[in-house]
């Protein structure tokens, strides 16, 4: 990927330079439900869980890679996203928007997805400027995750 020729170099100075991506929590209303589909579909691992009043959490992380975990925040009170056909609709609701997964190969992702049927969002595409190819597929409560393959 090419960077913008004004992007500063990293600041180890920082007192914030300790700082790393840890996990994305995402909302969802029925724990088992998610935890089935997460471990299912996409080859998730539950990692630990917890109760918090009346709400369940867990972390899971993705088959092969302990460093980035997903937080699961089940229970009641939770309005599911619509479920999209279109990316392209997907940008007309704030705040964040996906969750992106780095795949040795995007169309080998999509065949085995295919195969388990989870929901595809939109037709893999290349973006030569950030060096990816990607594509975004979605979990049965409208949550999307992006699926990047290096160029």
């Amino acid at each position: 990927m090419s960077h913008h020729p004004d992007v500063p170099p990293a600041d180890r100075a920082s007192p914030f330079a300790s700082w790393h991506g840890d996990h994305a929590g995402i909302r969802v209303p029925d724990f088992d439900s998610a935890v089935a589909w997460y471990t299912g579909k996409l080859d998730f691992r539950v990692l630990s869980t917890m109760a918090l009043g009346e709400k369940t959490l867990a972390m899971l992380c993705p088959a092969n890679d302990d460093s980035f975990r997903i937080e699961f925040i089940a229970g009641p009170g939770c309005t599911a996203r619509p479920a999209f056909d279109e990316l392209i609709d997907t940008h007309a609701i704030g705040g964040w928007h996906h969750l992106c997964l780095r795949v040795d190969s995007v169309d080998d992702a999509i065949t085995e997805l295919r195969q388990r049927q989870v929901r595809i969002v939109s037709a893999p595409k290349d973006a030569p400027a950030l060096g990816l190819r990607f594509v975004f597929i979605s979990d049965p409560w409208g949550n999307l995750i992006e699926l990047a393959q290096q160029l």
